[in-house]
Protein backbone atom coordinates (compact mmCIF):
# COMPACT_ATOMS: atom_id res chain seq x y z
CA UNK A 1 0.00 0.00 0.00
CA UNK A 2 3.39 2.29 0.24
CA UNK A 3 2.40 3.55 -3.06
CA UNK A 4 -1.03 4.03 -2.77
CA UNK A 5 -1.51 5.89 1.05
CA UNK A 6 -4.87 7.08 0.51
CA UNK A 7 -6.37 3.87 -0.47
CA UNK A 8 -9.81 3.43 1.24
CA UNK A 9 -10.48 6.97 2.08
CA UNK A 10 -13.18 8.87 0.14
CA UNK A 11 -12.76 12.31 -1.41
CA UNK A 12 -16.24 13.94 -2.98
CA UNK A 13 -15.04 16.29 -6.42
CA UNK A 14 -17.36 19.12 -7.27
CA UNK A 15 -17.68 19.50 -11.16
CA UNK A 16 -15.54 16.62 -11.77
CA UNK A 17 -17.04 16.17 -15.44
CA UNK A 18 -14.77 17.82 -16.74
CA UNK A 19 -11.06 20.14 -16.22
CA UNK A 20 -9.68 20.56 -13.03
CA UNK A 21 -12.26 18.25 -11.75
CA UNK A 22 -11.77 15.56 -13.60
CA UNK A 23 -7.90 15.26 -13.58
CA UNK A 24 -8.32 15.84 -9.40
CA UNK A 25 -10.58 13.07 -9.18
CA UNK A 26 -8.04 11.12 -11.62
CA UNK A 27 -5.21 12.24 -9.50
CA UNK A 28 -7.06 11.05 -6.29
CA UNK A 29 -8.34 8.03 -8.21
CA UNK A 30 -4.61 6.67 -8.76
CA UNK A 31 -3.89 7.23 -5.21
CA UNK A 32 -6.50 4.40 -4.40
CA UNK A 33 -9.30 6.57 -3.01
CA UNK A 34 -12.76 6.05 -3.26
CA UNK A 35 -13.88 9.16 -5.64
CA UNK A 36 -17.34 10.41 -5.68
CA UNK A 37 -18.28 12.53 -8.56
CA UNK A 38 -20.60 15.56 -8.81
CA UNK A 39 -21.70 17.46 -12.07
CA UNK A 40 -24.46 18.89 -13.90
CA UNK A 41 -23.88 16.60 -17.06
CA UNK A 42 -24.94 12.76 -16.86
CA UNK A 43 -22.33 11.64 -19.75
CA UNK A 44 -19.53 13.96 -18.70
CA UNK A 45 -19.54 12.44 -15.57
CA UNK A 46 -19.95 8.77 -16.20
CA UNK A 47 -17.13 9.01 -18.56
CA UNK A 48 -14.98 10.59 -15.67
CA UNK A 49 -16.10 7.52 -13.53
CA UNK A 50 -15.26 4.98 -16.08
CA UNK A 51 -11.22 7.04 -16.24
CA UNK A 52 -11.34 7.05 -12.42
CA UNK A 53 -12.02 2.98 -12.20
CA UNK A 54 -9.25 2.67 -14.87
CA UNK A 55 -6.76 4.77 -12.95
CA UNK A 56 -7.14 3.16 -9.93
CA UNK A 57 -9.83 4.10 -7.82
CA UNK A 58 -11.04 1.31 -5.30
CA UNK A 59 -14.88 2.48 -5.54
CA UNK A 60 -16.38 5.40 -7.58
CA UNK A 61 -19.99 6.38 -7.87
CA UNK A 62 -21.11 9.83 -10.42
CA UNK A 63 -24.06 12.13 -9.16
CA UNK A 64 -25.46 14.37 -11.33
CA UNK A 65 -26.59 17.16 -9.21
CA UNK A 66 -26.73 21.38 -9.66
CA UNK A 67 -24.39 22.51 -6.50
CA UNK A 68 -26.73 25.68 -5.99
CA UNK A 69 -29.86 23.35 -5.19
CA UNK A 70 -30.05 22.36 -1.58
CA UNK A 71 -32.31 19.34 -2.00
CA UNK A 72 -29.56 18.01 -4.75
CA UNK A 73 -26.77 18.32 -3.19
CA UNK A 74 -27.76 16.72 0.05
CA UNK A 75 -29.38 14.12 -1.92
CA UNK A 76 -26.16 13.85 -4.25
CA UNK A 77 -23.76 13.52 -0.74
CA UNK A 78 -25.80 10.92 0.84
CA UNK A 79 -25.74 8.99 -2.30
CA UNK A 80 -21.86 8.82 -2.41
CA UNK A 81 -21.52 8.35 1.61
CA UNK A 82 -24.07 5.67 1.27
CA UNK A 83 -21.98 3.94 -1.51
CA UNK A 84 -18.64 5.03 -0.51
CA UNK A 85 -17.97 5.84 3.19
CA UNK A 86 -17.97 9.47 5.00
CA UNK A 87 -16.17 11.49 2.98
CA UNK A 88 -12.98 12.24 3.91
CA UNK A 89 -11.84 14.51 1.44
CA UNK A 90 -14.32 17.56 0.03
CA UNK A 91 -12.80 19.33 -3.50
CA UNK A 92 -15.21 22.36 -4.08
CA UNK A 93 -14.32 22.80 -7.16
CA UNK A 94 -17.37 23.66 -9.12
CA UNK A 95 -17.47 26.64 -10.98
CA UNK A 96 -18.70 28.91 -13.57
CA UNK A 97 -17.77 32.32 -15.01
CA UNK A 98 -20.16 35.24 -16.66
CA UNK A 99 -19.81 36.64 -20.08
CA UNK A 100 -17.26 39.36 -19.86
CA UNK A 101 -18.30 42.72 -19.32
CA UNK A 102 -15.98 46.03 -19.35
CA UNK A 103 -18.13 47.32 -16.01
CA UNK A 104 -19.47 45.55 -13.72
CA UNK A 105 -22.91 47.47 -14.25
CA UNK A 106 -22.87 46.13 -17.80
CA UNK A 107 -22.57 42.86 -16.60
CA UNK A 108 -26.51 41.09 -17.19
CA UNK A 109 -28.01 40.78 -13.28
CA UNK A 110 -29.07 37.41 -13.87
CA UNK A 111 -25.69 36.05 -15.16
CA UNK A 112 -24.05 38.00 -12.42
CA UNK A 113 -25.75 36.09 -9.60
CA UNK A 114 -25.68 32.49 -11.50
CA UNK A 115 -21.91 32.99 -11.01
CA UNK A 116 -22.22 34.06 -7.41
CA UNK A 117 -24.54 31.31 -6.41
CA UNK A 118 -22.45 28.47 -8.02
CA UNK A 119 -19.37 29.69 -7.09
CA UNK A 120 -19.81 30.64 -3.67
CA UNK A 121 -23.67 29.26 -2.40
CA UNK A 122 -22.09 25.76 -4.44
CA UNK A 123 -19.57 26.25 -1.77
CA UNK A 124 -21.86 27.01 1.18
CA UNK A 125 -23.72 24.28 0.35
CA UNK A 126 -21.36 21.58 -0.02
CA UNK A 127 -19.52 22.74 3.35
CA UNK A 128 -22.64 22.62 5.36
CA UNK A 129 -23.51 19.16 4.39
CA UNK A 130 -20.38 17.35 4.32
CA UNK A 131 -18.30 19.60 7.70
CA UNK A 132 -20.66 18.28 10.39
CA UNK A 133 -19.84 14.49 9.86
CA UNK A 134 -16.42 15.23 9.59
CA UNK A 135 -16.65 17.20 13.00
CA UNK A 136 -18.59 14.41 14.66
CA UNK A 137 -15.37 11.84 13.58
CA UNK A 138 -13.09 14.25 14.79
CA UNK A 139 -10.96 14.09 11.51
CA UNK A 140 -11.44 15.51 7.43
CA UNK A 141 -10.29 17.66 4.94
CA UNK A 142 -12.27 20.46 3.26
CA UNK A 143 -9.93 22.22 -0.09
CA UNK A 144 -12.23 25.12 -1.36
CA UNK A 145 -11.21 25.96 -4.83
CA UNK A 146 -10.24 29.58 -5.07
CA UNK A 147 -8.74 32.27 -7.36
CA UNK A 148 -6.75 34.95 -7.25
CA UNK A 149 -8.68 37.17 -8.80
CA UNK A 150 -10.86 37.00 -5.50
CA UNK A 151 -8.01 39.09 -4.20
CA UNK A 152 -7.78 42.04 -6.75
CA UNK A 153 -10.14 43.65 -8.22
CA UNK A 154 -11.26 42.95 -11.61
CA UNK A 155 -14.27 45.21 -13.72
CA UNK A 156 -14.65 42.43 -16.44
CA UNK A 157 -15.12 39.63 -14.41
CA UNK A 158 -17.01 41.45 -11.56
CA UNK A 159 -19.13 38.30 -10.65
CA UNK A 160 -16.45 35.98 -10.76
CA UNK A 161 -13.66 37.90 -8.30
CA UNK A 162 -16.65 38.74 -5.78
CA UNK A 163 -17.65 34.86 -6.09
CA UNK A 164 -14.02 33.84 -5.23
CA UNK A 165 -13.33 36.70 -2.52
CA UNK A 166 -16.81 35.44 -0.84
CA UNK A 167 -15.08 32.01 -0.76
CA UNK A 168 -12.42 33.50 0.93
CA UNK A 169 -14.10 34.74 3.56
CA UNK A 170 -15.62 31.32 4.33
CA UNK A 171 -12.09 29.73 4.31
CA UNK A 172 -11.36 31.70 7.13
CA UNK A 173 -14.58 31.35 9.00
CA UNK A 174 -14.62 28.17 8.21
CA UNK A 175 -11.03 27.21 9.40
CA UNK A 176 -11.87 29.55 12.99
CA UNK A 177 -15.09 26.94 13.64
CA UNK A 178 -12.77 24.25 12.78
CA UNK A 179 -10.15 24.80 15.36
CA UNK A 180 -9.87 22.03 17.59
CA UNK A 181 -12.22 19.53 15.38
CA UNK A 182 -9.31 17.37 13.60
CA UNK A 183 -10.68 18.91 10.03
CA UNK A 184 -8.59 20.95 8.69
CA UNK A 185 -9.48 23.55 5.25
CA UNK A 186 -7.16 25.82 3.22
CA UNK A 187 -8.17 27.11 -0.53
CA UNK A 188 -6.07 26.46 -2.94
CA UNK A 189 -5.65 28.82 -6.81
CA UNK A 190 -5.07 26.16 -9.32
CA UNK A 191 -3.41 29.70 -11.01
CA UNK A 192 -4.44 29.82 -14.67
CA UNK A 193 -4.80 26.20 -16.19
CA UNK A 194 -6.28 25.54 -19.81
CA UNK A 195 -10.06 24.78 -19.71
CA UNK A 196 -13.17 25.33 -21.71
CA UNK A 197 -13.54 27.78 -19.50
CA UNK A 198 -10.33 29.83 -19.01
CA UNK A 199 -9.81 29.31 -23.14
CA UNK A 200 -12.50 32.43 -23.53
CA UNK A 201 -10.97 34.60 -20.25
CA UNK A 202 -7.89 35.91 -21.31
CA UNK A 203 -7.26 36.35 -25.38
CA UNK A 204 -5.79 33.84 -27.89
CA UNK A 205 -5.23 30.62 -26.22
CA UNK A 206 -1.73 30.33 -27.64
CA UNK A 207 -0.20 33.56 -26.15
CA UNK A 208 -0.99 32.52 -22.43
CA UNK A 209 1.09 31.44 -19.79
CA UNK A 210 -0.77 28.11 -19.22
CA UNK A 211 -0.10 26.13 -15.91
CA UNK A 212 0.20 22.21 -15.97
CA UNK A 213 -2.75 20.85 -13.75
CA UNK A 214 -0.44 18.26 -12.17
CA UNK A 215 0.70 21.01 -9.81
CA UNK A 216 -2.59 21.63 -8.79
CA UNK A 217 -3.48 18.32 -8.46
CA UNK A 218 -0.13 17.65 -6.53
CA UNK A 219 -1.27 19.89 -4.20
CA UNK A 220 -4.92 18.68 -3.71
CA UNK A 221 -3.22 14.87 -2.95
CA UNK A 222 -0.95 15.89 -0.52
CA UNK A 223 -3.27 18.22 1.59
CA UNK A 224 -5.08 14.96 1.09
CA UNK A 225 -2.26 13.37 3.31
CA UNK A 226 -2.18 15.83 5.71
CA UNK A 227 0.93 17.40 4.78
CA UNK A 228 -0.67 21.20 4.26
CA UNK A 229 -2.44 20.75 7.35
CA UNK A 230 0.11 23.49 9.20
CA UNK A 231 -1.50 26.28 6.62
CA UNK A 232 -4.97 25.33 7.85
CA UNK A 233 -7.32 28.28 6.76
CA UNK A 234 -5.09 29.82 4.46
CA UNK A 235 -4.69 30.67 0.58
CA UNK A 236 -2.43 28.50 -1.54
CA UNK A 237 -1.65 29.22 -5.10
CA UNK A 238 -0.76 26.06 -6.40
CA UNK A 239 1.16 27.38 -9.34
CA UNK A 240 3.10 30.09 -7.71
CA UNK A 241 3.75 28.08 -3.98
CA UNK A 242 7.49 26.45 -3.34
CA UNK A 243 4.99 24.31 -0.94
CA UNK A 244 8.26 23.06 1.15
CA UNK A 245 8.97 27.25 1.88
CA UNK A 246 5.31 27.68 2.24
CA UNK A 247 5.29 24.86 4.95
CA UNK A 248 9.00 26.36 6.36
CA UNK A 249 7.17 29.55 7.00
CA UNK A 250 3.34 28.48 8.62
CA UNK A 251 4.15 29.49 11.82
CA UNK A 252 5.08 33.15 10.84
CA UNK A 253 2.37 32.61 8.10
CA UNK A 254 -0.22 32.05 11.52
CA UNK A 255 1.55 34.73 13.79
CA UNK A 256 1.34 37.54 11.35
CA UNK A 257 -2.18 36.32 9.93
CA UNK A 258 -0.87 36.29 6.49
CA UNK A 259 -2.73 34.46 3.55
CA UNK A 260 -6.03 35.50 4.29
CA UNK A 261 -8.68 38.22 3.59
CA UNK A 262 -7.85 41.16 5.55
CA UNK A 263 -8.57 44.99 4.92
CA UNK A 264 -5.41 46.57 5.37
CA UNK A 265 -5.56 49.61 7.55
CA UNK A 266 -3.10 52.83 6.69
CA UNK A 267 -2.16 52.84 9.94
CA UNK A 268 -1.56 53.34 13.94
CA UNK A 269 -4.11 56.26 13.19
CA UNK A 270 -6.76 54.72 11.03
CA UNK A 271 -9.85 54.12 13.46
CA UNK A 272 -10.30 50.66 12.02
CA UNK A 273 -6.45 49.69 13.12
Amino acid sequence: MADRPLAGQVALVSGAGRGIGRETALGLAAQGMRVGLLGRTRSTLDEALSACVAAGADRAVAVPADVTARDQVKAAVETVQRDLGPVDLLVTNAGLREQSAARPWAADPDDWWRVVETNLRGTFLLDRQVVPGMVERGRGRVLHVGSGMGQSPRPDWSAYSVSKAGVSRLTDSLAAALDGTGVTVVEVSPGLIRTDMTETMWGPPDEQPWNPVERFVDVVVRFARGELDAVHGRFVHAARDDLAVLLENAESIRALDARVLRLRTWGPDDPLA
